[in-house]
């Protein structure tokens, strides 16, 4: 998914970007701050990515799983304060990727449509997939935690390393 994602992003991205913005894709300013853009926002999903993932890795497994697998609900970390802390910054990878390559089409009207429908999947598909898994412990979970927060305290979770051993079995509360 990804793959379409990105690269039928960017062919039609530049096909759109010839025809619309022409003087705007030969720049080498644009091309330059767009790839500035692109670096540093694929550094920070990269880094929620990790940031998260481990925090899945390291409360979310009890026993043996294959690896990417998880056993128990993670409501430690930036999962305290939103469910999907993971998909909030995969959401930003197309536009990342869009920035790289410097079309305004791909990074402005397409990027925001495919973060629309990862949006879209992780309500229709994670959210119904996690009520399977972890019934009445996910419902409770849903009922009082956001599925995102922007909150300035919950976005500055995403960024924190968790500790190597952290206790999975309490909620870290945010304040606001």
């Amino acid at each position: 998914m990804w793959l379409l994602f990105l690269i039928g992003g960017a062919l039609l991205g530049i096909k759109i970007d010839l025809i619309v913005w022409p003087s705007l894709w030969s720049s080498l300013p644009w091309h330059a701050l767009s790839a500035l853009s692109g670096l540093l926002l694929l550094r920070l999903v990269l880094r929620v990515s990790r940031v998260t993932g481990r925090w899945l890795a390291r409360c979310g497994r009890v026993g043996e799983l294959p690896r990417m697998q998880t056993n128990r609900l993670v409501t430690a970390g930036p999962y305290a304060c939103m469910r999907h802390p993971m998909h909030l910054g995969l959401m930003l990878f197309p536009l990342a990727f869009a920035l790289l390559l410097g079309s305004p089409a791909f990074a402005f009207v397409i990027a925001p449509l495919e973060a629309l429908l990862i949006l879209i999947m992780v309500f229709l598909l994670e959210e119904r997939e996690a009520k399977k898994k972890f019934g009445a412990e996910y419902a409770a979970y849903a009922s009082r935690v956001p599925a995102f927060n922007l909150s300035r305290s919950c976005l500055q979770l995403l960024l924190q390393e968790p500790p190597e051993n952290p206790d999975c079995t309490r909620d870290f509360i945010i304040a606001d």
